[in-house]
């Protein structure tokens, strides 16, 4: 499918939330080559995502990823996540935003990964901290509630992601990745509150 979605993206052509969900089934199962990869997402980002796009897109990504499920709380769970690739060589905004706002008592649930396409992600300045990454789903949410923060990373709870790495990396552009990840909190049992930065 990815092969037969290129022409209709190179002659400014909107696929629909089917084929988009389709193109990103093959990508997250590694059904597509790097080179596919690489290809589909510039000429995608070069057309334009529309909303049918992403969501089809959100939809396959979600279908491949692990999921933290929280107990209720009587306060919302603050979701906080960076886009990345902001061309701005600021720094990671959203890692310190989810240390102020857990500092104030909010529980704070932290997506991110690497830098793809930006200078620092919040995977790096974590790293950096000493935080331990590789956390499954139970780890993350006793975090969330022993210590009011807790941080999903990408690789772990988005397994798929792993083909795309390469390409994402190679390309050093922002790319639909950069918008799905705020539509995708890993912490699909509880309704948080969505805030990307």
């Amino acid at each position: 499918m990815i092969v037969s979605a290129l022409p209709k993206l190179i002659n400014h052509e909107d696929l629909s939330q089917s084929e988009a969900e389709i193109v990103m089934n093959q990508i997250m199962s590694g059904d597509a080559t790097p080179a596919e990869i690489g290809a589909y997402l510039i000429a995608l980002r070069m057309k334009g995502e529309t909303v049918d796009e992403i969501t089809g897109s959100a939809r396959a990504m979600r279908a491949h990823s692990l999921k933290v499920i929280l107990p209720e709380y009587n306060e919302d769970i603050l979701d906080i996540v960076g886009t990345g690739g902001d061309g701005s060589n600021s720094f990671n905004i959203s890692t310190a935003a989810a240390f102020v706002i857990a500092a104030t008592g909010r529980k704070v649930a932290k997506h991110g990964n690497r830098a793809a396409s930006s200078k620092c992600g919040s995977a790096d300045v974590l790293e950096a901290a000493g935080v331990a990454l590789e956390l499954g789903p139970e780890h993350v949410a006793k975090c969330i509630e022993k210590v009011g923060i807790g941080f999903m990373f990408a690789p772990i709870y988005h397994p798929a992601m792993k083909h795309a790495i390469v390409p994402r990396r190679e390309l050093k552009q922002r790319t639909i990745f950069n918008i799905l990840g705020p539509y995708h909190q890993p912490c699909g049992g509880h309704p948080p509150v969505n805030w990307s930065i």
